[in-house]
């Protein structure tokens, strides 16, 4: 592991192994510039990402990819409508003594991919909770560790495909980011069509050990912060509280809005986005780099604005 004189030494390599990182994954992911910004973000935040958007738009080789370039422990859950509990977080049983040896499940890795989260029901959703909040699980009154770094990115078909489930509230709020893929552009797209029917592997090369990545989330977390930037932060998300003076728009069109822990996320992501673009200190600007995955899945439009059309994205652009 590098070490570092100072916190701008270390800025600066942030700075630099995100830029690195970016080159390795662009091997294997056409485009998505802003999707694998907000990812790296989230990692460097430890915090989670949702990723939404409909199948075939490469959130799961995204995911693989950036595991590949990070040199984590990767490990994938497939979730389906028969998934326990269990075969995420592990169970307990007897062996050959008849005593009870607890087998862990693949939670127990760096990178969690859980994929096509809201194809399982929500008893099995919430065996996820323990873990994103604690980092730890509980089996039989005993809890388990898991190691650090620790990160869930889940993929998610939207909630109007078939066969799909709702993720509960208290499970999307403890999502850093809500990240939507978009369709790829044209050229972005005769770009995916000639690499993926070409006999080309791509290696993608290792960038950082955890043992980085971890030094790299305290120094995210040093970084100072003007105060008028955590105002703004904190505004913002209070303004998307309906009910509250002054808040129009709110109160117009959303039926509940962000929790403080939107307002924290708000902070960190700005820290971070300020680094990866050789910034020592964030300002409103970089709050809004990262409002929108930040509030989306935070906020609840009412009866009102689903019959005008108004989309959660539209609301968050009038609120900034």
């Amino acid at each position: 592991m590098a070490t570092f004189s100072n916190d701008v030494e270390a800025a600066d390599a942030l700075q630099k192994a995100y830029t690195t990182l970016k080159a390795e994954i662009a091997k294997v992911v056409v485009g998505q510039d802003d999707v694998v910004r907000l990812v790296l973000t989230g990692i460097f935040c430890q915090g989670h990402s949702l990723l939404v958007g409909v199948p075939g738009l490469a959130k799961t080789l995204l995911v693989q990819t950036i595991s590949t370039a990070l040199d984590l422990d990767f490990k994938r859950i497939q979730f389906t409508p028969d998934l326990m509990p269990s075969d995420i977080v592990g169970a307990e049983t007897l062996d050959k003594e008849r005593n009870f040896q607890f087998v862990k499940g693949p939670i127990f890795a760096n990178i969690i991919l859980a994929d096509e989260i809201n194809r399982t029901p929500p008893k099995t959703q919430a065996a996820l909770l323990e873990s994103m909040q604690e980092y730890a699980v509980t089996i039989a009154g005993k809890s388990y560790a898991l190691p650090q770094p620790f990160f869930v990115l889940a993929t998610q078909n939207p909630i109007e495909q078939e066969g799909t489930y709702p993720l509960p509230e208290a499970q999307l709020d403890r999502f850093m980011f809500n990240i939507w893929l978009d369709y790829p552009t044209y050229q972005q797209e005769v770009e995916i069509v000639k690499s993926t029917t070409a006999d080309d592997a791509r290696k993608v090369n290792k960038v950082l050990a955890a043992t980085e990545i971890i030094a790299f989330q305290h120094l995210v977390r040093r970084v100072p912060v003007a105060d008028n930037v955590v105002e703004y932060a904190v505004k913002l998300t209070q303004a998307t509280r309906p009910g509250t003076q002054g808040n129009k728009i709110a109160t117009e069109f959303l039926e509940w809005g962000a929790g403080p822990r939107a307002s924290q996320y708000l902070v960190l992501g700005a820290k971070c986005n300020a680094l990866i673009n050789g910034k020592y200190s964030p300002d409103i600007e970089d709050v809004q780099a990262v409002a929108r995955p930040v509030l989306r899945h935070r906020i609840v439009r009412n009866f009102k604005a689903e019959a005008e059309g108004v989309s959660v994205d539209n609301l968050i652009e009038k609120l900034l």
